[in-house]
């Protein structure tokens, strides 16, 4: 039988022993937990959505979420995006901020980009195909402001440089997946080994990266449906298309952005921008080679471009050159105005209209009609019914010197209404210039007694006598011609 001490030691050992196997499990049960709690998915990641008014950068936000339509605001909007990781099963929200397409709501952006949130934040550009000529110009807009931005946050300058030397080895280290292959897309070099040799990268190619800020950057050229549009209304043709495409290809070179071209009624390349804006957010897997060849779907990731790959466009343009200005093939079209469009009519001025008729009316009518018009009268005189008989034979014109003569009494008769006539225009002429001295019917310097006066009325009185004896019968025998000579 062991001693009574031997036992209490052992019991005590024992009991000893419980107690660290108690504290190691609550050991192994925090560090499971603290280890699950470090994997979970961050919820501090947001993206910043910039670019002008009907870009569609809210649709385009809409048919990444999933819903039809979303309300559009102004300022800054808030939305978000739900991350699904599938190999952990976890889920999160990332933020995303849309900015008004007016420059002047820029202060907003520091709502949505801090000097405490920068290494957390993507920047997405987007522009639209139905308006190419606004690609370039809005680029660099809200390149800029973004830049201007960053400049004024109190960011330390080691944490900027070590954002920015992230974002080149980042480029540097791009890897071409494989079609079909399932493995994250890392360089081979890069994956542990048992030397854990270094990697060497490549120096960055000719103006890459030159606007380092610091912020991952991808361009989202929407609406590429309106190419069809641009072809045919626009006279667009391939070598447009290229030459836009390799200007916005040089830009993503400057600020080592990723390209993508969409679509939302298409629904062209959306799941694919979710899961590349995934990736480069939370280093999900990405297996997806760029795409080059759909001129309305293209994808180029950041750290695939270069100047040898951009030159390939270089083949079909026959007409420009590369080193053209954008803006000197890619113009605003002029806007011509219908034909039915409704044109502003100003009305005339009463008394102008009624001249402009009175003109038009006296070049449609006879000289004779112009100078007699029974309808209208001399100033000062009442036109009564005699007057107006008065007035119709003064409008009958005297017989021409060179014409026909007319036999027997027709050419009698013509003889002595032209006499009456200019009788009764005398007349007239004498109580118009009575009335009124500068009437039209008195020449200027001309009384209406003068020696022209007298001679008409000689002549009227001597037709008069003619005309009375020319009524008496002629005697049987006697040539009526002879009678009315005596």
């Amino acid at each position: 039988m062991a001693p009574i001490g031997d036992k209490l030691v052992m019991g005590a050992m024992a009991e000893n022993s419980d107690e660290d196997e108690g504290k190691n499990l609550w050991s192994t049960i925090l560090s499971d937990v603290s280890t699950q709690s470090s994997s979970k998915l961050p919820s501090c990641k947001s993206i910043i959505v910039a670019g002008e008014d009907e870009s569609g950068k809210t649709t385009l936000i809409a048919k990444m979420r999933g819903d039809d339509e979303l309300k559009k605001g102004a300022g800054l909007e808030y939305f978000y995006l739900e991350v699904h990781d599938e190999d952990r099963d976890d889920h999160t929200r990332c933020g995303v901020w849309v900015m008004d397409g007016d420059s002047h709501h820029r202060g907003l952006l520091r709502f949505a980009l801090s000097a405490e949130n920068i290494e957390h934040t993507l920047v997405m550009l987007v522009v639209d195909m139905s308006r190419p000529w606004t690609i370039m110009e809005s680029l660099q807009k809200w390149a800029d402001i973004i830049h201007h931005h960053i400049d004024r946050l109190k960011v330390p300058p080691e944490k900027m440089k070590e954002l920015e030397e992230l974002l080149v080895r980042q480029y540097q280290e791009y890897v071409e997946p494989e079609e079909g292959a399932q493995s994250p897309q890392r360089p081979k070099a890069m994956t542990p080994g048992a030397g854990e040799e270094e990697t060497v990268v490549l120096p960055l190619g000719e103006d890459v990266l030159t606007h380092n800020l610091g912020v991952p950057v991808v361009v989202v050229v929407t609406k590429t449906d309106a190419i069809s549009t641009l072809e045919k209304e626009h006279d667009y043709r391939e070598e447009h298309l290229d030459f836009i495409q390799q200007h916005i290809r040089k830009f993503c070179l400057r600020y080592g952005a990723a390209l993508f071209y969409t679509c939302v009624k298409e629904d062209k390349n959306i799941r694919l921008l979710t899961k590349y804006l995934e990736h480069r957010l939370y280093d999900f897997p990405f297996h997806t080679p760029p795409l080059v060849v759909e001129k309305d779907a293209i994808f180029i990731p950041s750290g695939w471009d270069n100047h040898n790959k951009i030159s390939i466009l270089y083949e079909n343009l026959h007409n420009m050159k590369a080193e053209d200005t954008f803006n000197d093939y890619i113009a605003k079209p002029i806007i011509r105005k219908s034909v039915g469009e409704a044109r502003e009519v100003i009305a005339d001025d009463e008394q102008a209209f009624l001249m402009k008729q009175q003109a038009v009316l006296s070049k449609a009518l006879p000289a004779g009609a112009q100078r007699d018009s029974p309808q209208r009268s001399p100033m000062g005189v009442q036109r009564t019914p005699e007057r107006r008989a008065g007035a119709n034979v003064a409008s009958v014109s005297p017989i021409p010197a060179g014409g026909k003569k007319l036999e027997g009494a027709k050419g009698a008769a013509g003889a002595s209404e032209g006499v009456l006539a200019n009788f009764f225009n005398s007349l007239l002429s004498k109580k118009t210039g009575a009335g009124s001295p500068g009437a039209p019917g008195t020449p200027p310097g001309k009384s209406p007694g003068g020696p022209a006066d007298k001679a008409v009325r000689s002549d009227a009185a001597a037709e008069l006598d003619r005309l009375t004896r020319g009524t008496r019968k002629p005697v049987q025998g006697q040539n009526p011609q002879s009678s009315s000579a005596s």
